[in-house]
């Protein structure tokens, strides 16, 4: 591997290359700590595991993040897998990978393309050589390439022998065999022992890059602390990936990557995936508020998570329900809601889909509701396991009559947090639904979060209503359910069996201020006018805009696409192109500086994960020339794509 010098531009992104940028010519000299190789200096590096959805890919590159986390370097990660529990073994729709980027300083994305693949079997191999670039290292298990396999994926020839891998670094690995014979005396059967191979390659992984160790084995005997035979087996098997990365001819180099420490403000921090920082800022939210946190909800990938996580956390006033079906979890969901508490229901696109009525219902009713829709490829089923960001016009327009809703969109797996706590504070302060659009990427995508003190939080507190708060001709004082705060538009919230506060609930029109049923039209009127006055005027800060060089071209996006965005603009900075960024969180309301924004540039481009649904708002919206850029092929965009996209705009 030839040293080299890596660029601000390829530092900001990760695109991938020929190898890891290295920083100068930093060498460590052979010393006893190395076994006597090589130690080189690398400021980055992309990692991809590949294999059998049984050969845990993800357990392997969790664990590897993990430790990278502990060490220090800021990181992002691209898990991908197959949508069936088991999916054939041995074949291209069965393949599982986990791609992890990880650098001394600030990176954005999992990274373009990976300049290590570990590649289980011949599956593997050829389902992700298409994204490795020439020169990158390729550690192969060499036990799998048995002709069987190899013709199960169309290999009529080795691979490891025509000739067709020459462009790479290849490192043949008989992985099986070694992790075999490494717990030969644990009196496992073959196949037992077989299961610890991606222990073995773990192993052989964080001798590579000086990964610690002591985690993992934490780790393993927490995992198997009902089996210690299998606990010290696993252990055993990634001790000898270990020493087989020291000992063996074929690995001469190792290779450190320094922590990020300038990349991070001084604080405490963790590696968190998208779905584990929005629970715990669903559970902060209702910690803040002085509320209980009630899920009604029911599985569904990707945010099944979210259900396991909160179901964890009783002592924090948190109460889960899975539910039989979507239309009860938002129904029971909704229902705690009436009760006092702050309801959430959590779902992807087509449970969405059958929540729909009761969306509707929660508009009518005015009552505070989180609907986190963890989107996917869609429609129908579509891609279970895999990203898209096609549910903003659901999510804007997907319900009978006018029935309008806030929508907050978080921008990366930290950010899902933070989000969870703005979505909850418009809920509260304007008594309304509210969606919450993540989605595949950020829920199982991971990075680095600062954990904020407690005084960082905002305050969720609110009033519930606790007596009359109108006055008759007569001089009666009585409860009105639909006399609105002059700010907020909200109306009172009052939480059932309060004395002198009965009210009547439904879907069926009320009556401003006193909530009865009517069906005059002026009223209808009226009432349809004021939910959506209410919403326009939710308070949400002007969008900022990052042009240090006074661009004509803006890039505008939402969601998931911030990171490959961010890498794509730092690139073309580099190379001397001036283009503006803008990231939109709130996408209903709009920020009440956008028009003027969009106005502000000759081009404005949207990327997007479907097939242009924001630039088809912003066109209506503001009467605006926005050029769509999409993509609906699962997987998030690369840096390097939208760098060419963004070039051509300013060229244009």
């Amino acid at each position: 591997m030839t040293s080299q010098v890596s660029s601000p531009a390829e530092q900001a992104d990760g695109a991938g290359g020929a190898e890891p940028a290295v920083v100068g010519e930093q060498r460590t000299p052979p010393g006893p700590g190395g076994g006597g190789k090589e130690v080189r200096r690398l400021d980055r590096v992309i990692i991809r595991f590949a294999g059998d959805s049984g050969d845990g890919m993800q357990l392997t590159g969790d664990r590897f993040t993990s430790e990278t986390a502990a060490f220090g370097n800021d990181l992002s990660t691209l898990p991908n897998f197959p949508a069936e529990i088991r999916a054939p073994a041995g074949t291209l729709p069965g393949v599982s990978s986990f791609q992890l980027h990880f650098a001394d300083h600030d990176i954005l994305t999992p990274g373009d393309a990976p300049n290590v693949l570990v590649a289980m079997n011949p599956a593997a191999l050829k389902a992700n050589i298409a994204d490795v670039p020439r020169g990158a290292e390729i550690i192969i298990n060499t036990d799998e390439f048995t002709k069987r396999p190899m013709a199960k994926v169309g290999y009529e020839t080795s691979p490891l022998e025509d000739g067709s891998l020459g462009a790479y670094n290849i490192h043949p690995v008989p992985l099986t065999t070694l992790t075999v014979e490494a717990l030969k005396d644990f009196g496992l059967s073959r196949k037992e022992a077989e299961r610890s191979k991606n222990m073995f390659a773990l192993g052989l992984l964080s001798w590579m890059y000086h990964r610690p160790t002591e985690g993992t084995e934490d780790f393993l005997r927490r995992k198997f602390a009902k089996k210690p035979d299998i606990a010290e087996a696993n252990v055993a098997a990634f001790r000898a990936g270990w020493n087989f990365g020291e000992t063996t001819e074929d690995f001469a180099v190792s290779y450190e990557v320094a922590p990020a420490t300038r990349a991070f403000p001084t604080g405490t921090y963790r590696n968190i995936s998208g779905n584990l920082a929005l629970s715990y800022g669903l559970i902060a939210a209702g910690r803040q508020a002085g509320l209980p946190l009630y899920l009604g909800s029911y599985p569904i990938t990707p945010a099944s998570d979210i259900l396991h996580e909160l179901s964890r956390h009783k002592n924090f006033g948190v109460r889960t329900f899975q539910a039989e079906d979507e239309i009860a979890g938002i129904g029971a969901a909704l229902g705690a809601a009436f009760g006092g508490a702050l309801g959430v229901t959590t779902t992807s696109g087509p449970g969405v889909a059958l929540k729909s009525e009761t969306i509707g219902l929660a508009v009518s009713l005015e009552l505070p509701l989180l609907i986190v829709d963890i989107q996917r490829g869609g429609p129908s089923t579509g891609l279970p396991t895999k990203t898209e960001q096609a549910d903003l016009l659901q999510a804007m327009y997907g319900r009978n009559g006018e029935a309008p809703v806030p929508i907050v969109a978080p921008r990366t797996p930290a950010d899902c947090f933070a989000a969870a706590l703005d979505a909850a504070r418009i809920a509260l302060t304007y008594r309304t639904p509210v969606f919450l659009l993540s989605d595949g990427y950020l829920a199982n995508g991971s990075e680095p979060w600062r954990i904020p003190d407690q005084e960082e939080l905002p305050d969720l507190r609110v009033a519930f209503a606790d007596g009359p708060n109108h006055t008759l001709g007569d001089g009666t004082e009585v409860f009105w359910p639909y006399k609105r705060d002059p700010g907020t538009l909200a109306r009172p919230w009052a939480v059932p069996g309060t004395p002198g506060l009965e009210h009547r609930i439904g879907g069926i029109e009320k009556q401003d201020g006193t909530g009865n049923i009517s069906y005059d039209p002026a009223n209808h009127d009226l009432m349809v006018r004021t939910r959506q006055a209410k919403v326009d005027g939710i308070e949400v800060p002007d969008l900022e805009v990052d042009d240090p060089d006074g661009a004509r071209t803006l890039v505008i996006g939402w969601g998931s696409t911030y990171g490959p965005i961010t890498a794509a603009v730092r690139r073309l900075r580099y190379s001397g192109l001036p283009v503006a960024q803008a990231h939109l969180r709130h996408l209903n309301p709009f920020p009440g500086n956008l028009g003027e924004v969009l106005r502000r540039y000759d081009t404005v481009v949207v990327p997007e994960m479907n097939l242009g649904q924001l630039a088809t708002l912003l066109r209506a919206r503001y009467l605006v020339d926005a050029r769509s850029y999409t993509q609906v092929n699962g997987m998030p965009f690369k840096a390097e794509q939208l760098a060419k996209v963004l070039e051509e705009a300013i060229n244009d």
